[in-house]
């Protein structure tokens, strides 16, 4: 696709942009890598003074970034701006917290005694440059959850971004520049998908990570496994919500509605399917199916939006084969399932529920990428946690009881990354986040996300020598 800003309010091209040639590239790579070469030996207080001006600058910029967040993606401009309050905290929160993840280990001196040593102990370095290809979704959230652990380990980054936020992606780069940081310790390299192989087998580059679809995370790995290159992987999900007879109807319905819209239903943990016990079924459904009912659609500029647009036209056509699949099928729409009145122009999509999903229908394997929930019927919890694991996704969960067994099932059982009791799935910089099957591998965030991109070393000492 063209690197260019399209707003999909109304579809109207704002700005394109070339993409580098080979040589810009070159010198691009080559920067970053001599910029490590010196980086990696800056001390922590060094770095997190660094990334402590982005995150004061960020906040000073917040209301400009996020109106352009929403003019190139289209989601709510509130929600934009809650989007980098949140990259400026979890910015801060690795400036302050790094130094300590990152400390040596020191094993007992008796653990290791038979080993000849008279101690020893793991020293954590930075790998490199890691080439970070990331997503439209959360142009600024998800870049920063990379760069702020990334910068701080000592590593430097090369930003691919998606081809429909690149007004975004230049800022960041900006960002990092205005705060002080050494020319190149994060740059944006707007290039195609199709550049991203011969920037990943360039011997400088030393890792990658992905966040995106699950093809998009397959040709990372592919190329980078080739390459024997470490690489992270976050990639789609299809999160359950369940619901079982002890919980607070009226608070998981409501929840149930901004965990299913949030992002305008474009989030890969945004819960997908609500899967809920037939006790207390018939009260969930109405107050879940009235609560998105009454969601407001349109400019997502407008403070009081919930639901903006989709990201572009092939995304909501996509949302909409699956929609049609699933009712032509037999399933039943309790609201939704059709383009908003008085949007001819934008890609707007109502938000859906859909009932009788059987596993004949698209819908019931495939991510749904828009506002749209399916909602199934279970008489307990075996077949609650049956129907949560019957996907081949594994990226979080969303368990709604007050029944401390129940909860401990759940913990045991559903295969996913991430359990949330009692409230919807959310990132935060001090919990790791990541999935498995195919929701990817490795973790962002908290120690695990900063170690990813390290070398752990292993530093080992022989016997002291004699005194005298």
């Amino acid at each position: 696709m063209p690197i260019a800003t399209v707003n999909p309010a109304d579809g109207e091209t704002i700005r394109t942009f070339d993409a580098l040639d080979e040589q810009e590239t070159e010198r691009r790579i080559a920067t970053a890598h001599r910029a490590f070469r010196s980086f990696r030996t800056t001390g922590f207080a060094e770095r997190a003074a660094l990334l402590h001006s982005a995150a004061d600058l960020l906040d000073e910029d917040q209301q400009d970034i996020a109106r352009t967040m929403t003019t190139e993606m289209g989601k709510p401009v509130k929600a934009a701006r809650a989007e980098a309050a949140k990259c400026a905290k979890a910015m801060r929160w690795y400036a302050d917290n790094a130094e300590r993840l990152l400390a040596d280990e020191h094993p007992a001196d008796a653990d290791v005694k038979d080993s000849g040593a008279s101690r020893a102990r793991v020293h954590y370095r930075p790998l490199g440059v890691v080439l970070a290809v990331m997503p439209w979704n959360f142009p600024l959230w998800q870049v920063m959850r990379f760069a702020a652990p990334a910068l701080m380990a000592g590593n430097t980054g090369l930003l691919k971004h998606a081809s429909n936020v690149p007004q975004t992606a230049l800022y960041i780069e900006d960002l990092f520049t205005r705060a002080g940081f050494p020319e190149g310790c994060f740059q944006t390299l707007l290039i195609g998908s199709g550049a991203v192989e011969s920037v990943l087998r360039d011997p400088r580059v030393a890792a990658a990570t992905l966040t995106g679809s699950e093809p998009a995370g397959r040709a990372v790995a592919s190329v980078a496994g080739d390459e024997v290159k470490k690489t992270v992987l976050e990639l789609g999900g299809s999160d359950p919500y369940l619901v079982m007879p002890s919980a607070d109807v009226e608070k998981a319905a409501a929840t149930a509605v901004t965990a299913r819209v949030q992002n305008n239903g474009q989030s890969c943990i945004a819960a997908k399917r609500f899967i809920v016990h037939t006790d207390v079924y018939d009260e969930f459904a109405e107050r879940f199916t009235a609560g998105m009912r009454a969601l407001t659609v349109g400019d997502p500029q407008e403070e009081t939006t919930d639901v903006g647009p989709l990201s572009s036209e092939q995304g909501r056509a996509d949302l909409e084969e699956l929609v049609t699949d699933a009712l032509g099928k037999g399933a039943t729409a309790l609201c939704g399932a059709r383009r908003p009145d008085g949007r001819e122009r934008g890609w707007f999509y109502e938000p859906t529920v859909l009932t009788g999903i059987t596993p004949e229908m698209r819908i019931h394997r495939e991510e749904t990428f828009g506002p749209v929930a399916t909602l199934y019927r279970v008489a307990d919890l075996d077949e609650a946690l049956e129907l949560a694991d019957d996907t081949p996704f594994g990226l979080s969960s969303n368990v709604w009881t007050r029944d401390e067994q129940e909860m401990e099932r759940c913990v045991r059982d559903i295969d996913a990354g991430g359990v949330f009791f009692n409230g919807m799935t959310a990132s935060h910089p001090a919990l790791p986040f990541g999935g498995v099957k195919r929701s990817g591998y490795g973790r962002e965030l908290a120690g695990h996300g900063i170690r990813e991109f390290c070398n752990v070393t292993t530093v080992w000492y022989g016997p002291a020598p004699d005194a005298g």
